[in-house]
């Protein structure tokens, strides 16, 4: 498991290699919070393209930098989901409150 970021202003990118499950779920959550608190941006994008699996754990990630993110009146956005993802995302009843996209200029004209 890699995070690795991407900056464009307000917004951060938060590009994830690997499984999101329970072994790695606390260690992403530490990563992506502590870079996204360190220049107070506003919004927040999961990159999900080499992501090869998530489970629950990974919904309370996203859950939870929901939260944070809401504080600052920003919005989390989810976007190159393959289809597995993409069906646990809409299971999970996340869809409801974050919008998924199928790259990252798409999910930046939303902005």
């Amino acid at each position: 498991m890699e995070v690795k970021f991407v900056k464009k202003g307000d917004i951060l990118i938060a590009k994830i290699d690997g499984e999101l499950d329970h072994h790695v779920a606390e260690k992403i959550k530490a990563i992506v919070d502590e870079e996204y608190e360190k220049k107070s941006y506003k919004n927040l994008i999961f990159d999900f393209k080499n992501v090869s699996f998530m489970d629950s754990s990974g919904i309370g990630v996203i859950i939870g930098r929901y939260k944070k993110v809401k504080e600052n009146k920003g919005k989390v956005m989810i976007v190159n989901a393959n289809k597995q993802l993409h069906k646990i995302i809409e299971v999970s009843g996340l869809l409801r409150i974050i919008k998924c996209y199928n790259d990252i200029e798409e999910a930046l004209k939303e902005i």
